[in-house]
Parts: C-alpha cells; structure tokens; sequence
C-alpha cells in the first residue's frame, strides 16, 4: 500500500477525543484504586515483609505478570515496533534468548536469595563479599533504576505529546503521582495486582493496532511482502562479528545474559520472585513468564512490519511529522484509530500501563534499599522515601530528555553498563567459590568503569557502523506543509542491512561493538579481574564457606551424577553435608528468617552451635567453627 488514509497526507496529526482521555483517565483510576485498597485492606498488618514481599504469600500468577512488566514497559511498546521499522526482525530472537534468562534465574541467582532469607540481594553482596562491595553495588543498582525509571517515564510522554497534543509534562506528572500513590499506600501487593491490570490492557492495546492495520493493509501477509522486500525482514542472520547491531548471536546469548541481570539479580524482580510461598513457585512464577513474553515480543514485531508496510512510501521522520523514530506508534494509531473516539485512549492506556508497571515496581525495590540503610521499623514512613525518589525520578526525567539514542537502545545499553557489572558480582560470588572480597570488590569496578568508558565513548562520538535499510517519501503530499519534495538521491545500499561499514580504525574500533554485548562484557571483566586478584591475594577456602552462598552448579543441572562424580565437582563446598533437624519447625524457620532481616541490623546473623556470630563484613565469612546450622 503506497499511502495512508490519514496524517502524512495531510500533513497533520489527528487530536484526542474526550473519550480517549475518559479511557486513560480510567485506567489511572483503577491502578490508584487498588493501591488504595490493599492500604485499607492491610491497615493492621504493618510489618516490613508484609509491605515488601506481599507475606510471601502470592499466587505465582500476578507474580508472573508482574515480572513481565518489567520487560514490558514503554520501552517495549513503542521501541520494538519502531525498531523493525528502522532495521529489522532480528530483534525478535531476544524471545528465544529468555530461555537462558530463565534458566539463570530460576535455578541458579533466585534459590540462592530465596533460601537464605534474605530480603534484599545487597545482603548477599555483603555477606560474600564485604561492606565495601555492598556500597559499591547499592550505588550502581540506585543510579540505574533512577535512569531506567525516568527513561520509562519520559520516553512515552514525549511520543504521545508529539503526535496527540497531550501535555509533555503534564503527562509525566499525572503517572508520576499515580506510582507514587499506589505504591506508597498498598506495598507489593498493590504493585503486583496492578501490574496484572495493566499488562491485561497492554495485551489488548497491542491486538488492536495489530488487527485494525491488517484490516487497512489487506491482510498480514501483504503487510509481510512489502517489509520483505524494503530489507525489514531478516530472520537468520547467523553472522558472528560484534559490531554487527543485531545477529541470532548476540541477540540470544548477549540478550540472555542483559535480561538475567534483570530477572535473576536485580533487586526490582527478585523481590517480586520471592514473595511467593517457596522456590518452587518462584521458579514457576519465572518460567510462567517465556509465554508471556515470547507473545508480546512476537506481537510488538509484527506491529512494526505491519507499521512499516503501512507507511512505506512515506516516512513520517523524513516527511517531518515526527522527529524520532519511538514516536511512531503513536502516530500510527492516531492514523488508524483517530476516528475510533476511545480506541486510541486505549494505545495511550496500553503505553502508559508499561510504565505504571515498571515505575511503580522500580519505587518498591528502591524503598527496600533505602530501608536496609536507614533500618525503619514504622511501615508509615515508608511513604516518604517512595515520594522522594518518585520526585527524583522526574528530575533525572530531564536528563533523559536530552540524550537522541532510540529508547530500546538507550535501555540496553544503560543495562549493560550498571546492570551487567552487578550481575558479574553475583555470578562470581555464586559460582566461584574460590573469589575473596578484594576481588569482587576490584572486579565490579573495574567492570563498571570499563563499561562507562565504552558507553559514553560510543554516544560521545556516534560511533556506528550500522546499515540501515532506504525510507522512501515518493507519497507524501510536500505542498500540504508548504515544503518542496527533497531531490530523489540513489538510496541503494552494496551492504546488506545486517552488514557492517566500518571507517572507523584504533580506539575507536571499540566503540563499534554491538551494544546489545555490553552485559556479557561487564559479566567476563567481573569474573576474569574478580579471580585474577582473588588468586593474588590469596583464594578463599572453599571448606569454610556458608554453602548456601554458593550456587550448586552440578548437583542442579546434573543431579543423576554418581555423587562419587558431583562431590569434587563442588570444588570443596560442602552442600548437602548438614543433617536435617527434625525437631526444627516452621515457626522456627520464621524466626531465624526474620533475624536475617535488616530492619534491625544491617548485617545479618547466623546461628553456629546455638550462639549467635555477627556478620561484620569478614573475608567471605569463612568460619571455622562448624558444624553450623544454615537451614531455613
């Protein structure tokens, strides 16, 4: 289809309809509502764990949904769709990379946390690795979930304001406050049933852009020729050099390792992972998630093809109706459903859902940190911190509006850079028994300024080797914004879209790798510095370690071993050697938990021959002490 029925004809963006905003209005209201609920619902049981993991008493299905949002924010709503508009497909293999995600973090970060009792995965930084790596971490995680969460707020607002006329700000304020109200009055519960609302509205916002444009275009599979013939579908780019954007390499394996950072360590979804009864349902609450995922992902591609066939002899960005590519979906739905009075209220419900989700879920695992610091016992305090960082969030919000990078990429590549070096700590300390403090310590640093470096060095210089498939403007109607049509130049390209054109030579060629790497890179620099110090300042021993600080690698994923097989293989680390008390109960259990708990200290305490010994950030709290009881 060579032209559209509406904006890029005329050269103007159709505005929104009472209706619409009745429809947002409503979603708002319903997110608040619940928040508002689970206050008055839970008004007599102030306690921290109630307030921050729901009692560990959730159904692993809102779990799951709000383990989701995360994933599927605004950023994913608007990035993806755009990104196939721009350069391809390929980006739908981060659908199948989430097969490594979730065996990461349902088998080897989340049991690890879960089992130990612990409510934040900062006290396992500690407890492995010191105070000093603890603060170092607790920074990290806080200036990235500041970022995240602005991205996430500002991004979406920019998009609408630009192709519906609702206020920038203003729209960034109304959500802001929405976040902070439900999240500051109901706790986790209200964060994960609110999550299931709006994923529900995300799902359904999605089908219907899908569906109408089909209807417009003749069907998906035509929708599907002209994007094959425009270079908009490549599937089996099995090319191995780094530099390239997207390959089934790096969008599997880097996109695996990114996203595990995500589900497996950061502290936003393990709190969500382990406020369900057992490891169990943690684990489901996790795999429930590669469905979910793989159909959003699935439905957000097709968007776009279907978005591209629509506009494909008149591109929005070239013509001048838009400035950037994330505002595409907006438009085009405004194209498509302008006419519908409430069917484009529900698109901006759709996008706005992802970021309720995702903000809300990032204000609740901020105030975990902020708690484990300040050590709060009063649940109605937790209000003020929620409102502080809901507040900052609009500050850095601005930051934000001043960088160009498409919003999926400006998201990965912030992941990768503060997210990847956290989850290289985690993986050194759960899989490598034999690293001490100093290099876990060294080696998140060194990760971390590496990556900042290679970060800002690529958006310093916009470095790019990256071929893009031609947008055409032949259809677009000039004289309707009184331009003259630009000169028709050669647009044909000797490269395929997934190639690489590279100029660039000496430092620079650094800067070239696919950003989509990034985490993989802050994971192997943890690992490689964390063991090369470790080794120079004298190795733990392994004998002497809690084992529930270590990940069992070979008893989980090979547990048919002949145990004369998997006993070396735990590198000294005596899994499974404590025998089960059968006099220890429940209530037991509960109490020793709730003395792991931060709220009265911040370094937790273990029992060893029924005394207690206080954690005090001593070398991979090695003691030499046992037998000692660890179970909970």
């Amino acid at each position: 289809m060579s032209s559209g029925p509406y904006s890029y004809q005329t050269g103007t963006s159709k505005t929104f309809h009472w209706a619409d905003y009745a429809v947002f209005g409503t979603t708002l209201a319903i997110s608040a509502s619940i928040g508002l609920f689970y206050a008055i619902k839970d008004r007599n049981k102030n306690t921290t764990e109630e307030y921050l993991l729901a009692g560990r008493s959730m159904h692993p299905l809102p779990v799951a949904m709000s383990l989701l949002s995360s994933f599927i924010s605004a950023i994913t709503i608007l990035g993806t769709p755009a990104e196939v508009y721009v350069y391809s497909t390929m980006y739908w293999w981060i659908s199948v990379a989430f097969i490594i995600t979730a065996i990461g973090a349902a088998h080897i970060f989340i049991p690890v946390f879960y089992n130990l009792g612990i409510t934040s995965v900062f006290e396992y930084a500690e407890m492995r690795f010191g105070r000093a790596t603890r603060i170092i971490a607790c920074i990290i995680y806080l200036l990235l979930m500041m970022f995240y969460m602005a991205i996430v707020l500002y991004a979406p607002s920019l998009a609408l304001n630009a192709v519906t006329g609702l206020s920038l700000w203003g729209s960034v304020l109304a959500v802001s406050l929405v976040c902070i109200f439900y999240t500051a009055l109901g706790g986790m519960k209200a964060v994960l049933w609110a999550d299931t609302v709006q994923m529900t509205i995300v799902f359904a916002g999605m089908l219907t852009i899908l569906i109408e444009g089909c209807k417009v275009l003749g069907g998906l599979d035509k929708a599907w020729d002209i994007a094959n013939k425009n270079g908009r579908i490549v599937i089996f780019e099995f090319n191995t050099d780094p530099r390239i954007r997207h390959s089934v390499w790096n969008v599997v394996i880097g996109g695996g390792i990114l996203w595990c950072s995500v589900f497996g360590t950061n502290q936003a979804q393990v709190q969500r992972a382990i406020s369900v009864r057992n490891v169990t349902r943690s684990r489901v609450a996790i795999w429930l998630n590669l469905p979910g995922m793989a159909s959003i992902i699935t439905l957000s591609c097709l968007v776009g093809v279907v978005m591209f066939a629509f506009y494909e002899k008149c591109d929005p960005v070239s013509y001048g109706i838009i400035s950037k590519a994330d505002q595409l979906v907006p438009l085009w739905t405004m194209d498509l459903l302008g006419e519908m009075h409430g069917l484009p209220g529900l698109l901006l419900s759709t996008v706005f859902s992802g970021s309720l989700s995702t903000i809300s879920s990032g204000l609740n695992a901020v105030l975990q940190r902020i708690l484990g610091i300040f050590k709060t016992k009063c649940c109605r305090l937790y209000v003020l911190p929620v409102i502080f960082f809901g507040g900052l969030s609009l500050a850095f919000a601005f930051i934000v509006s001043q960088v160009g990078t498409m919003i999926l990429q400006l998201v990965y590549m912030l992941v990768g850079v503060l997210g990847g070096p956290l989850l290289g700590m985690f993986t050194l300390g759960m899989l490598f028994p034999w690293a001490n403090k100093w290099g876990g310590c060294i080696g998140i640093s060194t990760s971390v300024c590496l990556l900042m470096w290679i970060g800002l060095g690529t958006s310093i210089t916009s470095t790019s080797v990256t071929v893009k498939p031609p947008v055409y403007t032949s259809a677009c109607n000039w004289t309707a914004l009184n331009k003259t049509a630009p000169e028709i130049i050669d647009t044909s390209v000797t490269l395929a879209p997934n190639d690489v054109n590279d100029n660039y030579e000496g430092l620079q060629r650094l800067y070239t790798v696919s950003y989509i790497w990034y985490s993989g890179i802050g994971v192997v620099t943890v690992v490689v510095v964390g063991m090369i110090v470790s080794v120079i300042t004298g190795v733990t021993d392994t004998s002497k370690l809690n084992p529930k600080l270590i990940c069992p690698v070979f008893d989980i994923f090979f547990p048919y071993l002949p145990e004369s097989w998997r006993k070396p293989l735990r590198f000294g680390v005596r899994h499974g050697e404590d025998k089960e008390d059968e006099s220890d109960t429940v209530e037991k259990r509960k109490e020793r938990i709730a003395s792991l708990h931060l709220n009265e200290e911040i370094r937790p305490s273990y029992i060893f021959n029924g005394k207690s010994k206080q954690i005090n950030g001593h070398d991979n709290i090695a003691y030499v002490d046992p037998p000692y009881d660890t179970k909970l």
